[in-house]
């Protein structure tokens, strides 16, 4: 698999559980709101079964409008080519981890392409506000950092 088709398949790997996360996210808000509806008139102005309904409601909200936030990023990210230095959209393969330099997602899975022991490899989703991904700008395969103690060098960038 060449650079290009391996990175358009870690993007999808984390498309696809933000995706996930937003449709969850939408089905706990519609039945947050079905629930306060099934619940009958307000009893009193004070009714906290009620509140409390609208609360998780706005909340699962939130949630998704920020999930569908990270997939708006995530589809501009696939018609990105393959970086040669750090930056925003990259892909970087360490060491000792690999990160994904996009929005503040956090651990996803993506399925190895051959048969091998371990049927997948764990990246991290971070957002440009992380000290780890001050710490990776700019810099080239080939190069090291040291964050919280720990050196790692760049193996690969996608």
């Amino acid at each position: 698999m060449d650079r290009a088709q391996r990175r358009i398949q870690i993007i999808q790997a984390c498309l696809a559980l933000q995706q996930h996360v937003a449709a969850t996210a939408k089905q706990e808000m519609d039945s947050a709101q079905q629930q306060s509806n099934d619940y009958g008139a307000n009893v009193d102005r004070y009714d906290s079964y009620r509140t409390k309904m609208m609360r998780q409601r706005d909340m699962y909200a939130k949630q998704l409008s920020n999930a569908n936030a990270s997939i708006r990023v995530l589809q501009e990210l696939l018609r990105h080519s393959p970086f040669d230095v750090v930056e925003h959209g990259a892909i970087v393969v360490t060491d000792k981890q690999r990160f994904f330099l996009s929005a503040g997602i956090g651990k996803f899975l993506v399925p190895y392409q051959s048969p091998i022991e371990v049927p997948q490899e764990v990246f991290f989703a971070i957002s440009a506000q992380t000290p780890i991904y001050m710490a990776l700008k700019g810099k080239k395969v080939g190069d090291s950092i040291t964050f919280n103690g720990m050196t790692q060098t760049i193996k690969e960038i996608l």
